[in-house]
């Protein structure tokens, strides 16, 4: 049986981790059709978070287990996760389960049983439904505007927080990437997709979190700044991540 690992990064969620793990296992068990597992990826958590998760992960020693870093930031915390994972796949979700479950079956079965690389959730493609301010609503649109001028990129949506890779494009893939924080998944797919990785679309149900941390417009500003500066960087070739021959990240 294929196998998946469900990442959920965490900082400060001592309150929601509970409740969203036992909705997350009780889906999992009555709809995924694979072997899976959650894994809690608890970065640099100030609260009782990582508490919670020893907890959790005792009390479900089967098929749910964590990761601790020093450091702050959700890109840490997945290629940590992802890059330890023994799955055929990984995915991640936000703690707060903002994007419907249901998209999981489709998100895993793209990379599990379709051939796709990558696959990531959209809150503006097809068939989405999505609830958010007008304000985000704004930030989102031009950020990914933005990203396709410089680019001339064909995803839709870098920042939904739903995405799952095979285990072989991690592998390839996440030694690359250079952000540990929230530009780690608009990094992740310019790169995955400038190179030659299958992507796959996933339209998603959404609803915003109104204890969002992201900050506008500090954070619109500095991944404007991240964008302008992976431009300038020559991103590898997959013959040549595959043959172990890509330039340093740092590289023209």
């Amino acid at each position: 049986m294929k196998s998946a690992e469900l990442v959920i990064p965490c900082y400060n969620e001592e309150r929601v981790l509970p409740d969203s793990l036992a909705k997350l296992r009780a889906w999992c068990a009555a709809e995924l059709p694979y072997a899976w597992r959650i894994v809690i990826a608890d970065n640099a958590s100030t609260d009782g978070t990582l508490a919670v998760a020893r907890r959790l992960a005792e009390e479900h020693p089967a098929d749910v287990g964590y990761v601790h870093l020093d450091q702050k930031g959700r890109g840490r915390a997945l290629k940590r996760a992802w890059l330890g994972s023994t799955a055929d796949a990984m995915c991640y979700m936000d703690v707060d389960l903002s994007t419907d479950l249901a998209a999981i079956r489709p998100l895993l079965g793209a990379v599990l049983d379709d051939g796709y690389d990558l696959a990531y959730g959209s809150r503006v493609a097809g068939t989405a439904d999505i609830k958010r301010s007008l304000k985000r609503e704004v930030n989102s649109r031009g950020y990914i505007a933005f990203i396709k001028l410089l680019f001339w990129t064909k995803f839709s949506d870098a920042q939904c927080g739903f995405k799952a890779i095979t285990r072989e494009a991690a592998r390839e893939l996440l030694p690359r990437i250079q952000d540990g924080a929230w530009f780690f998944d608009t990094e992740l797919l310019i790169t995955a997709e400038k190179s030659g990785y299958r992507l796959r679309e996933v339209p998603v149900r959404w609803v915003e979190d109104p204890d969002t941390r992201v900050r506008f417009p500090q954070d619109i500003v500095q991944m404007g700044s991240d964008l302008v500066k992976l431009r300038l960087r020559r991103l590898p070739t997959r013959a040549e991540l595959r043959a172990g021959s890509a330039p340093p990240p740092g590289g023209a």
